[in-house]
Formats: structure tokens, C-alpha cells, sequence
């Protein structure tokens, strides 16, 4: 399964995110292209532990579960318009597209250094390396085939 720590996966993730423009609309969710892009920036900072969020109870309970559907195989995914916790929601009008792609690929890139061997997510629970490598990675991918990138 691609994992956001590989070399090769991390260059096919720049490339689509190099492709975005702002005549992208979404194939569903009311985020425009831009706001996409902050989203995802803002969720790769959480995952170098810049941003900190609680456990959500639902997450206590169901997390586990939903971690493991997600990361079950290759096609396994995310569901559409699944929530959104308050500090990853972008709805504030954003214009400069190109500077917000350049913060994203830039996050991405430094994921060649990222040295976790853990990490405790807000809603699943902890993940190990293995699992967070994935989940960014299908993150990522939700998002930009969210706008067919």
C-alpha cells in the first residue's frame, strides 16, 4: 500500500498538487480548490505536532474500526464529506492558490525526515509508523481526486 514515506509516492503526490488550478471545482464538499489545499497543509502540520487536538469520543469508541476499514487494501478509502474537526476547517476566501500548493508540497517533502516511530491521532487512536505513512497518503488522495488531481 503507498505510504507518504516513500520517495516515489511523495514525488506522484507534488505532481498532482502541481496540477490543481484554480478552475478545479470539487466533486463533492463545499470546500473550493484553495481551501483544499490549506486543509491538507494544515493537517500535515498536525502530523509534525504542530497543532494540537484532543481525542474525540467518537473516536475512543470507534476509531480502531474506522482505521482499519480505511487502511484495509489499495481501494479502501475515506468517506465522502466524512467531518471535519474545527481546527482543520478552512472557509475563510483564499486567493493565492499558488502560495498555499508551494506550503502543501513543501510539507510533503519534509515528510524525508519525518522520524515518528508513532503517533496518537485525534480520532483513530495511536497508528504506527506503518499506519500514519498510509493514512496521510490516502488523505492526500481523497482530497485531490476530491478536485481530479
Amino acid at each position: 500500500m503507498k505510504s507518504i514515506f516513500d520517495k516515489e509516492t511523495r514525488l506522484e503526490v507534488v505532481r498532482r498538487i502541481d496540477s490543481l488550478t484554480k478552475n478545479n471545482t470539487p466533486l463533492w464538499g463545499k470546500m473550493t480548490v484553495a481551501q483544499m489545499v490549506r486543509h491538507c497543509a494544515r493537517c500535515e502540520e498536525y502530523y509534525y505536532g504542530n497543532i494540537k487536538i484532543s481525542r474525540s469520543l467518537m473516536g475512543r469508541i470507534f476509531g480502531k474500526i474506522a482505521i482499519k476499514a480505511i487502511l484495509k487494501d489499495e481501494h479502501s478509502n475515506i468517506r465522502k464529506n466524512s467531518p471535519t474537526p474545527p481546527p482543520f476547517k478552512v472557509t475563510e476566501n483564499i486567493t493565492d492558490l499558488e502560495g498555499e500548493k508551494l506550503k502543501w508540497k513543501l510539507l510533503i517533502e519534509r515528510y524525508d525526515t519525518f522520524n515518528r516511530t508513532e503517533f496518537t491521532h485525534w480520532f483513530f487512536g495511536k497508528l504506527t509508523r506503518e499506519q500514519l505513512g498510509q493514512f496521510i497518503y490516502k488523505h492526500c488522495d481523497y482530497h485531490l481526486k476530491q478536485f481530479v488531481a
